[in-house]
C-alpha cells in the first residue's frame, strides 16, 4: 500500500459539482492499494498516517506533533494512480494496483481504521472510483528553505516499497534531506516488524 500525505490548511473533495467532504487544518491522504496488499497493510498504514509527526510543538521545535496531537482533521482520497509505473515507456502501467473489488475493500478498511484509531468526526472521505476534484491549501508556502518553520510538506509512505536504484546520484542520507524544486519530500519505508 502506498500513501502520499500533504499537510494542509484546508482540503475538499467535489464530485459532479457537489461538495462531498472538506476539512480544515490537518492531513490530505491519497491512498493506493496494491494487488498484493492485505488487511494487515491497510491497518498498519492507518496507524502510521496518524502517528507521523509533521507539526512543531509549543516551543517551535519542528517534527514533534502528529495530526491527533494538533486536533487536526484527515481527508482520505482513493488514488490508484500512485502505483503507476513508466518503466517500460511513457504510457503509465497500473499492474501493481489492486483490482477494483479488492481495492475498495482494503481502502474501506484503511479509512475505517483511521476513524477507529482517531475520531470518526475528524476523518472525512472521498468517493471510491469517482471522478473527484480535489482542492487544497498547503500548510506553508512551497519553495522555502528546508530548515524553515512553514514549508509545504509532502510525504510518501509505502508498506512494501519496490526495489529501486539511485539514478539521481543523491547520497542515501543527505545532510539536510532531499529537496526538489523547493518542496520538502521525505519517503518513509515501513519496517516489516510493524506489519506483524
Amino acid at each position: 500500500m502506498k500513501t502520499v500525505i500533504q499537510r494542509v490548511k484546508s482540503a475538499s473533495v467535489t464530485v459532479d459539482g457537489q461538495l462531498i467532504s472538506q476539512i480544515s487544518k490537518g492531513l490530505l491522504v491519497f491512498a493506493a492499494i496494491g494487488k498484493d496488499d492485505t488487511r494487515k497493510e491497510a491497518e498498519s498504514m492507518a496507524s502510521k498516517v496518524l502517528k507521523v509527526k509533521l507539526w512543531e510543538d509549543e516551543s517551535g521545535t519542528k517534527w514533534k506533533r502528529n495530526v491527533q496531537e494538533i486536533d487536526g482533521e484527515v481527508l482520505c482520497v482513493s488514488q490508484f494512480t500512485l502505483l503507476a509505473s513508466t518503466k517500460k515507456g511513457n504510457k503509465p502501467d497500473f499492474h501493481r494496483s489492486a483490482p477494483p473489488a479488492k481495492g475498495r475493500e482494503l481502502y474501506d478498511t484503511f479509512v475505517s481504521q483511521v476513524r477507529t484509531l482517531y475520531r470518526e468526526d475528524r476523518v472525512k472521505d472521498g468517493v471510491f472510483q469517482a471522478m473527484m476534484d480535489v482542492g487544497l491549501v498547503n500548510d506553508g508556502p512551497v519553495g522555502v528553505d528546508y530548515r524553515s518553520i512553514d514549508e509545504a510538506v509532502t510525504i510518501e509512505i509505502e508498506t512494501n516499497p519496490p526495489e529501486v536504484n539511485n539514478p539521481s546520484g543523491f547520497p542515501d542520507k543527505p545532510e539536510f534531506g532531499d529537496t526538489f524544486k523547493g518542496q520538502v519530500h521525505k519517503k518513509f519505508e515501513m519496517p516489516a516488524s510493524l506489519l506483524e
